[in-house]
């Protein structure tokens, strides 16, 4: 077992603290990485707060990692000691149903392993990313090219991927009106993603003050959701909406805004149920969807992308002492656009 500093939760709503977890012994398969960055996602406060079910404490979140590989096992092929690498949001997978056989391990049938708050093989709930190492299976650790920094990397694991495979997916390119819901820490991925792959794109955001960096981002077109004149003006436009907002939103309002036979794909996740008219799909062969992260190899796709590209996160990199002001920040959309905790800065729990 190898004893590393992290930064846990104890409790749904107290703050979260320095800690030490173990790691398991590094296997014939498995790798060991120095976690150098791990990204701030809404997701980790979600869910240590029990707001998508109860969670086990101490709870070690963090599912946007990027570092450098310290160690491999006997038995691995794929990586090498000194490698840049990431991780994301899953660790393991039963590998055996049909959608795992087909790369989509984030769909597998019996569940993926998440990187914390799931039980791994062993039946020990998974600790992850605001820690400074981690041990994974060699097939579930991606390389991050040499063109992406790594503290700008380290949020392509979930908001990257996140917003790349619904784009990818549903077709957005060349000729495509592409709209997306929120610019925040999943939205401006969208942007940046959506506007290389050479779609038309629009931000549709509640008010326009972060319209400058929208148009910086890749944007074409800006827009105030609440401006009624919004939805009278862009009616029956956008080949595919993205939804990245984490809150209830008028799905209806949005649909509206559909051409014949285009989607909203939701990639945020409220924690409350969302209504929809089916007459305003019906009429117009409209989709509504959904959308979970992407399966390995397409994170790595993802990534090679946008290597190619010049994509990495607009982060704000930050202090383990500066986490819970940071998750205080992320509730109050005040983040452009990714938190980044330096994991050089964490230290040991105070005895």
């Amino acid at each position: 077992m190898l004893t590393v500093n992290a930064y846990a939760a104890t409790a749904a709503t107290d703050p979260l603290a320095p800690a030490t977890i173990d790691r398991r012994d590094v296997g014939p398969h498995d790798v060991l990485i120095e976690i150098k960055y791990a990204g701030i996602c809404h997701s980790d406060i979600h869910t240590v707060r029990g707001e998508w079910g109860p969670a086990s404490y101490p709870l070690v979140p963090g599912h946007e990692i990027a570092g450098i590989v310290a160690e491999v096992g006997s038995a691995v092929t794929k990586h090498a000691v000194g490698e840049r690498v990431g991780v994301g949001c899953m660790v393991d997978s039963c590998r055996e149903c049909d959608n795992c056989r087909k790369g989509e391990e984030q769909y597998c049938i019996p569940g993926n392993i998440l990187t914390y708050a799931g039980i791994g093989r062993d039946g020990q709930v998974t600790q992850g990313g605001y820690s400074t190492h981690i041990v994974v299976t060699e097939d579930f650790v991606v390389k991050i090219p040499e063109g992406i920094p790594l503290d700008a990397a380290a949020p392509l694991l979930c908001a990257g991927i996140t917003t790349y495979s619904p784009l990818r997916h549903w077709g957005a390119g060349p000729g495509r009106h592409v709209a997306v819901v929120g610019l925040g820490g999943l939205g401006h991925m969208a942007v940046k993603i959506a506007h290389a792959m050479g779609a038309e794109v629009t931000v549709l955001s509640q008010s326009l003050k972060k319209q400058d960096d929208g148009l910086r981002l890749g944007a074409d077109h800006y827009y105030a959701t609440s401006d009624p004149e919004t939805f009278r003006a862009l009616a029956g436009t956008f080949d595919l909406i993205v939804n990245t907002v984490s809150a209830a939103v008028d799905l209806n309002a949005f649909v509206s805004l559909l051409a014949l036979d285009g989607a909203l794909v939701n990639v945020g996740a409220p924690p409350e149920p969302m209504a929809i008219n089916a007459f305003s799909l019906i009429l117009r062969r409209r989709s509504f969807a959904g959308s979970n992260i992407g399966g390995i190899r397409e994170t790595q796709e993802m990534l090679d992308f946008c290597a190619e590209h010049g994509i990495g996160s607009e982060i704000e990199l930050i202090g383990a002492d500066q986490i819970n002001e940071a998750w205080e920040r992320v509730l109050a959309s005040d983040v452009r656009y990714r938190f980044v905790i330096d994991t050089a800065t964490l230290t040991p729990a105070q005895a």
